[in-house]
């Protein structure tokens, strides 16, 4: 929620009221309580318990054709007005330290007022900003309505050495299962696979996503004004949700993804050790599964597979939709046994790879490997799934068999029947003298 007229107001007032509940209802809350009683004839009772609202602060928005800020009556200004600005401005970055605020005060804009005066003026700015947080963390959407999606990363010892990994996380709003997947980066074509398998993992997806705002989704123009990647916007329409972002500098807006990539950093991480990046993901299911799906989640006091029982049913189906990326090239890390994954199947690439960072693209029927953007193997499209294909040549005796196979395959040239081979004849001076430079060159002075 933005503090705007209410937490300058707050800085003019030497005793501040208690923050109402009124103050907490912003532009964006306003838009989403129009929307649930306009467009989904929600009842205001659950409008209200879905946004943690009093029924009557749901009727009292319902009434205004427009989004009012709330006002406070104007009180006596105060030394600290004529800085109302910059300390609104500055109080979040600081974490609303009343203390820095005085140093920065004194030091650079003239301030001659006491600490007392600039600390009774930010703990309204600091409880407001409370009261927002705890009301957007305890935000509920219904079965199938939400997913929210972010990223973790985590410095990572394989045996080829120490790796970042990125692991995707996808959480369902209503349920709070998750979706775990580790990549070798975040770009755009990583992102949109991993969607497809948090899409094909749960059988659908939720009608909207909510995101912070990273490139791959978004990004400003010179005015400020909100673009979306057009590559991410036409995935999310051929998929059919509609993605929203949170609004700057408030990522908590997500809080339950952001507690997802904790538990994954928290609960999966510790004490593990792993091979390579398909062992990670080979222990990621598995927790994912036996842990992460079971344990009683301290929100809902249920477990995430139990609610998800009901939210199944509200998921878009995938109707047999195929992929929106089919030609998108991806990052991978090559495995201890040279094999990198593409749709659950996997394809050699040379030995010596082991550990790097490759990228693999399908072309129509081929699968092409790519290192530094130079081809380095390339395999026919396996059917089905889960299966794997290694070349001879990518194993690491692939040079010491290549070695023996050229000196096994060399032959003499065909002779006619009873002849001999030509030798040249040279004289025996010839001999003499290269023995004769020999013994020279081994006889010590």
């Amino acid at each position: 929620m933005g503090l705007d007229e209410t937490s300058e107001t707050a800085i003019m007032r030497v005793q501040v009221d208690q923050p109402g509940e009124a103050c907490m209802v912003d532009q964006e809350r306003w838009a989403e309580i129009r929307r649930l009683f306009d467009e989904e004839r929600v009842s205001i009772s659950e409008i209200g318990r879905r946004l943690d609202l009093d029924r009557k602060t749901v009727r009292r928005n319902l009434r205004q054709a427009t989004w009012r800020p709330y006002h406070r009556a104007a009180v006596a200004a105060t030394l600290l007005t004529a800085h109302a600005d910059f300390v609104r401005d500055r109080a979040p970055q600081v974490g609303y330290s009343a203390r820095i605020l005085y140093q920065e005060l004194r030091t650079s804009r003239g301030y001659t007022g006491s600490y007392e005066t600039v600390k009774r003026c930010v703990a309204p700015l600091r409880e407001v900003q409370g009261h927002a947080d705890r009301a957007l963390l305890r935000f509920e959407t219904p079965p199938g309505q939400q997913s929210q999606i972010d990223w973790g990363q985590a410095l990572v010892s394989f045996r080829a050495g120490p790796q970042v990994v990125h692991v995707f996380v996808l959480t369902l709003g209503f349920s709070r299962r998750g979706f775990y997947y580790a990549c070798a980066d975040e770009r755009l074509a990583q992102f949109l696979e991993s969607h497809e398998r948090a899409f094909a993992h749960f059988g659908g997806h939720t009608r909207e996503h909510l995101y912070d705002r990273p490139r791959t989704v978004c990004y400003a123009d010179d005015t400020g004004r909100r673009i979306w990647n057009p590559t991410f916007k036409a995935f999310a329409d051929y998929w059919g949700f509609e993605p929203r972002v949170c609004r700057p500098y408030r990522a908590q807006t997500k809080g339950k993804v952001e507690s997802g990539v904790k538990y994954v950093k928290r609960n999966f991480l510790p004490g593990r050790t792993f091979i390579d990046l398909v062992d990670f993901q080979a222990q990621l299911d598995e927790w994912n599964a036996t842990i992460a799906d079971c344990r009683l989640h301290g929100t809902p006091h249920e477990p995430p597979i139990a609610r998800f029982a009901r939210e199944r049913g509200q998921l878009v189906p995938l109707a047999g939709q195929r992929s929106f990326q089919q030609e998108a090239r991806v990052s991978r890390i090559v495995a201890e046994d040279y094999l990198v994954s593409l749709a659950t199947n996997r394809y050699s690439v040379p030995f010596r790879l082991i550990g790097q960072r490759v990228e693999v693209q399908r072309r129509g029927d081929t699968v092409h490997i790519f290192h530094r953007d130079r081809e380095v193997a390339r395999h026919p499209v396996l059917p089905g799934t889960h299966q794997f294909r290694i070349l001879p040549e990518h194993g690491p005796g692939a040079s010491a068999r290549t070695a023996r196979q050229r000196r096994s395959t060399w032959t003499a040239p065909a002779l006619p029947p009873g002849a001999m081979p030509e030798v040249e004849v040279r004289d025996l001076a010839c001999y003499e003298a290269v023995c004769g430079s020999a013994t020279a060159q081994e006889v010590p002075r």
